[in-house]
């Protein structure tokens, strides 16, 4: 049997616990994972409060879509993401991967990386679902050398990617964050700013010629009012978050929100760019906490906190 977390309810966090599933063995352009880290993700949080809808007939409602973990068994032309043949042992990590946290996944191979020696399972299981939304935002406003970029909740898992991507481009990164973080994004060259009463006037202290560029992770009117005052183009504002808001003052929404760009084909273009730059030791993942699968709640609760700043990570 596999141990898999899910939703029992369509209560939030104190519905999610953790059940035992059948194993199934892999079809033909399929793998078996040992999983040994599954990254959870706000929307993951969304649906156990019902934002796919409320159906009883689909709980218990599995959770997680994205993981790393160890081939354990293949199928015919088990092919990964790379166009690589997947063998039993290979260490691979993947996103859209249906129910994920769990202690074992049969999978389509084409949705695997094989995980570089050197990077944890924690850190492979959360690069690419914050990683490709990294790049989407990053795309859709269009970032390239010499711009100025704010990037509001930059110490975040989707922040602090599209930080070190941003910068990787050749732009100049203003970041958004509590003071205690600080400390850790200007370790990466990211000009850290506190958010709050002032921000405005300390931005513009750091660039007295305004902004080119802002991303904002958070969704606070904060973050909007404050790049639209110092942007010349609203259209080079993206959200991932304050859809409504975003869209009616001229700039943009992406994800999965009302009117949002979903922006599929850049995100899964990105998938291998930003695998190789993993590889490469370019870009990092920040985990914030891990916790045992058994202790899935208790790792729900703490991601809806909002003050994660990072990846919250499971371990079967």
């Amino acid at each position: 049997m596999v141990n898999a977390v899910a939703a029992t309810s369509y209560e939030g966090p104190s519905a999610v616990s953790v059940i035992e599933v059948e194993s199934r063995p892999p079809q033909a352009g399929q793998v078996v994972v040992a999983v040994r880290a599954a990254a959870l993700n706000p929307f993951d949080a969304k649906m156990t409060s019902g934002a796919a809808g409320t159906d009883p007939a689909k709980l218990p409602l599995r959770l997680g879509s994205e993981a790393a973990g160890v081939v354990t068994a293949v199928g015919e032309d088990a092919v990964g993401l790379g166009g690589e043949p997947l063998a039993v042992g290979d260490e691979v990590y993947g996103h859209r991967l249906s129910g994920a946290q769990a202690s074992e996944l049969t999978v389509n191979a084409e949705n695997l990386i094989r995980k570089p020696p050197e990077a944890s399972f924690g850190e492979a299981a959360g690069l690419l679902s914050a990683g490709t939304t990294a790049v989407h935002g990053l795309e859709s406003v269009r970032v390239t050398s010499g711009d100025v970029v704010l990037i509001h909740g930059a110490s975040g898992g989707v922040g602090r990617l599209a930080a070190q991507l941003a910068m990787l481009r050749g732009a100049r990164v203003i970041g958004t964050a509590s003071p205690k973080r600080h400390a850790g994004l200007a370790a990466l060259g990211i000009e850290p700013v506190a958010y709050g009463e002032g921000l405005v006037e300390r931005v513009a202290a750091l660039a007295p010629g305004g902004i080119d560029a802002a991303f904002d992770t958070i969704g606070t009117d904060e973050a909007l009012e404050t790049s639209l005052q110092l942007l010349s183009d609203s259209s080079r504002f993206v959200t991932i978050v304050n859809f409504a808001a975003a869209l009616a003052a001229g700039g943009q929404a992406i994800g999965g929100g009302p009117g949002a760009d979903p922006g599929r084909e850049i995100r899964a273009a990105a998938r291998l760019t930003l695998a190789g730059f993993f590889a490469d030791g370019m870009i990092d993942v920040q985990i914030a906490r891990s916790y045992p699968l058994a202790e899935a709640r208790a790792a729900y609760e703490y991601l809806v906190t909002g003050h994660a700043g990072g990846k919250v990570i499971l371990e079967p």
